[in-house]
């Protein structure tokens, strides 16, 4: 999903911020800022709210949050001064105040040669689209885990062509691959085990249909 406010476009997907149509660098956490100020928009987001889904369970001064916003202004070409689209409320958090509008994604592409991603743990298996998957407690999300150690969107497989990554969506308890905390964007391999919340999870990637389904033996990035 695309957002555009002002010259900016935020592609959810991507996680990429363009402006005046070129790539502007932001570092994750901001992203994620500028994320969580836009989902909830108008609404204003207390400092406490913001801190505990930008540094969970970690304690941070106030200058690690009015740092962020900072960098988010800076990378939108917004002022603390005159605020286009990020405003302070004193004394309390920071909110979204831009007029936003959702930009159409272009048609996503079938997969390459049959190519295709699935999502197992116990009995269930689930299979992943072309593009966002989100994984979470929420009912509506691609892969539902009712299970309270996770979070409601606790994370997201993106696919794109041959290639899959993980990415953690500022969880309670964090992501795992392979025993090792995601941090960052991280490129999946077939069989690699996931461990969200309390649920352990297997991703699968194959090519071909039915009984000439055979699966992907090396990593896809």
């Amino acid at each position: 999903m695309r957002f555009q406010f002002g010259d900016c476009v935020l592609d959810l997907d991507t996680r990429e911020l363009s402006r005046g149509g070129k790539p502007v660098h932001i570092e994750p956490k901001a992203f994620r800022l500028l994320e969580l100020l836009l989902a909830d928009r108008p609404k204003a987001l207390s400092k406490d709210e913001l801190q505990d889904q930008l540094w969970p369970k970690t304690f941070v001064s106030e200058r690690s949050l009015a740092r962020l916003v900072e960098v988010v202004r800076d990378c939108t070409g917004d002022s603390a001064k005159e605020p286009r689209y990020i405003r302070t409320v004193h004394g309390f958090g920071y909110a979204f105040s831009g007029e936003v509008r959702p930009v159409s994604m272009k048609l996503l592409r079938p997969p390459p040669l049959g190519f295709h991603c699935r999502i197992s743990w116990g009995d269930r298996e689930v299979a992943l689209s072309e593009g966002e998957n989100i994984l979470g407690r929420d009912p509506d999300t691609v892969v539902w885990i009712d299970l309270n150690s996770v979070s409601r969107r606790h994370a997201r497989i993106v696919v794109r062509g041959e290639t899959a990554t993980i990415e953690d969506l500022g969880s309670r308890n964090g992501t795992y691959v392979q025993g090792e905390r995601v941090e960052a964007p991280r490129a999946l391999a077939n069989g690699d085990t996931i461990k969200i919340g309390a649920a352990k999870l297997v991703f699968r990637c194959f090519r071909g249909l039915g009984s000439t389904e055979s699966e992907v033996s090396s990593e896809i990035r």
